[in-house]
């Protein structure tokens, strides 16, 4: 009959080292301590901010307000145009950046060799999503409205904006892509099938909750943005009267607007717009966080 002896912790070194045993150092309070009054921080700071605008700008929330445009004849203001304006380069935007971020994404990482060539793309890659939103309407300004005569239009802005959110459409597909497994790429060439297939069925169904976060989060850039739109876009808030010719004419979004009232002294009105674009971001996280749970879940099942 065989005897199980308890070997006593000073006899068996091992045992003094586990977790179990470990003593909780005072240095480990502290930062777990900074750790969550920073988080604590930055809720507080999120609730301070929106708190003070919707409570600034709830008031000015109307029909007319939401469904109007300005009118000094009657007296009235609305934001109705602003927001047809902003979808106008959102999608304009988003037609035109999407495609080519998927596909530079693709083919730095499945076509191209790793060396010097990819690494300068990808450093330029970088570079360019650090450049001052105001330089890249600068740029806009002078390519796109003088040099080819676009002039202060909607499709200019829209063509400066896809400039800047590429880096970012870019290295988020490049990031979705990585995260799939390498035994999907390797099974799907093994049974014959062509590497343009293999993308098309396997990896990019599998990245595609990487790939659409991305395209949310520019979505979320477009929104927000104001000095490239500034320089690009003009600040017109009439409603189009051509759905297609109204992409060559001046169109302000509702940050232009917002900048503009502010710079009338009429912040009533900009923090009313401020309220809107709030919820527009927060339904934007919102959706981002939901269609990739739901990619994920899909995935995951098939």
């Amino acid at each position: 009959m065989t005897n199980n002896l308890v070997i006593p912790a000073q006899q068996n070194p091992a045992a003094s080292y586990s977790i179990y045993n470990r003593k909780t150092r005072i240095s480990d309070m502290v930062l777990t301590a900074l750790i969550y009054l920073c988080a604590s921080v930055s809720i507080l700071v999120l609730v301070g901010i929106m708190g003070y605008v919707f409570a600034r700008g709830i008031s000015q929330i109307n029909v007319e307000f939401l469904t109007s445009v300005p009118s000094t004849i009657k007296g009235t203001f609305g934001i109705i145009g602003n927001i047809v304006n902003t979808l106008y380069i959102v999608i304009i935007t988003l037609l035109i950046a999407t495609p080519m971020g998927v596909g530079s994404a693709i083919y730095l990482n499945e076509y191209a060799k790793g060396g010097r060539a990819v690494r300068v793309i990808e450093f330029t890659t970088e570079t360019l999503s650090g450049i001052p939103s105001i330089i890249f309407g600068l740029f806009g300004y002078v390519f796109f409205g003088t040099t080819l005569g676009l002039g202060y239009s909607i499709l200019t802005g829209s063509l400066t904006l896809s400039l800047m959110i590429l880096p970012l459409i870019t290295r988020t597909t490049q990031e979705a892509l990585k995260t799939v497994p390498e035994s999907y790429r390797s099974g799907a060439l093994g049974i014959g099938a062509t590497k343009w297939y293999m993308i098309r069925t396997i990896l990019l169904p599998s990245a595609m909750p990487g790939i659409v976060t991305g395209v949310i989060l520019s979505i979320g850039r477009i929104v927000g943005e104001s000095a490239a739109l500034l320089f690009t876009a003009g600040s017109g808030y009439l409603l189009p009267k051509d759905f297609f010719g109204k992409i060559l004419e001046s169109g302000g979004t509702l940050t232009i607007q917002l900048y503009l009232s502010m710079q009338k002294a009429k912040y009533d009105q900009a923090f009313g717009i401020a309220v809107v674009l709030l919820v527009i971001v927060l339904a934007i996280n919102g959706l981002a966080k939901f269609l990739s749970h739901k990619f994920n879940t899909e995935v995951k099942e098939s």
